[in-house]
């Protein structure tokens, strides 16, 4: 499926559906900067990491999210990443138009068919969640890609079935969140740990042996592993991780770029420089004067 970005308002599609916001598939084959600047959710947004891991804050809290989890921002909750980039890697959205009561729980609109008292047990569950990060929740993909289907293709009783499948998705978000704790995320805490290991001493020059060394494991299965939580190899996640801490000091005017490259663990200015544009579209010092120009 090509990447899509529908709102409400200039999409025709969408005419019929007022309380679908937006609708959309990012596919990004870059790390971009600034291009993903904080905003507030009008309604109720959700997130399905496709590909790739993102570093997002919700509500200023951070989280870390890989292929097959979920993001939930609530209305007037915001969505920013670190240093607003966009990192490498897919991910589908909708955001929903939600009546808010006085006592701040949300409610589904009238084309709902769920009971009133169906939408108000969901819509609590919704109000007083603590986890805006829902771990191995593939369905809200499905469930998001069916609506586009259904937006496009336009057949007998589409307007129905689209709002059946909201429904669906909103059942499927307040299951999921009752069933899932912190502790429950199945992304290991090793791979927390591993990655805190590498940001403190990116200057080592990491193998895949030594990586893999650290959360105990043979380099088959960890790479297959990382492959498998974040989208990408050991190395490729390692580097990701290097051209992130990059990214941060370049933002400083008092570290030369030569010292950045060998203090992210590049072995040159060069290899440093030939990277971080193949991966951002800039040259580091590009980069720098773009940013201190934009301050």
């Amino acid at each position: 499926m090509n990447q899509f970005e529908l709102k409400h308002g200039t999409s025709p599609e969408l005419v019929l559906f007022p309380h679908i916001l937006e609708l959309g598939l990012k596919k990004n084959g870059s790390i971009q900067p600034n291009s993903f600047p904080s905003t507030v959710a009008e309604g109720l947004r959700i997130y399905h990491i496709i590909e790739g891991r993102f570093e997002w804050y919700i509500n200023h809290q951070p989280h870390v999210f890989y292929p097959g989890d979920v993001a939930l921002i609530m209305p007037g909750k915001s969505l920013s990443a670190a240093n607003s980039v966009l990192t490498i890697g897919s991910f589908i959205w909708i955001q929903l138009a939600v009546k808010q009561e006085d006592n701040g729980h949300i409610l589904p609109g009238k084309w709902s068919r769920l009971s009133n008292s169906e939408s108000t047990a969901i819509g609590k569950i919704l109000s007083v969640n603590n986890l805006p990060a829902l771990s191995r929740f593939n369905e809200v993909c499905s469930i998001i890609k069916c609506i586009y289907t259904e937006l496009v293709e336009m057949e007998v009783a589409y307007q129905t079935r689209i709002n059946q499948h909201i429904d669906e998705m909103l059942i499927q978000v307040s299951r999921k969140i009752t069933r899932q704790t912190h502790s429950s995320r199945d992304f290991p805490q090793a791979f927390t740990n591993l990655e805190i290991a590498l940001r403190q001493d990116l200057s080592h020059q990491w193998t895949v042996e030594e990586m893999a060394g650290l959360v105990g494991m043979g380099t088959t299965m960890f790479t297959e592993k990382v492959k498998s939580f974040s989208g990408f190899s050991p190395i490729n996640y390692l580097i990701n991780i290097r051209i992130s801490e990059a990214i941060k000091l370049l933002k400083r005017d008092d570290i030369s770029v030569t010292d950045i490259a060998l203090d992210v663990g590049f072995y040159s200015s060069q290899h440093f420089s030939t990277t971080f544009k193949k991966l951002t579209g800039y040259r580091p010092s590009e980069f720098r004067k773009n940013h201190l120009r934009n301050i």
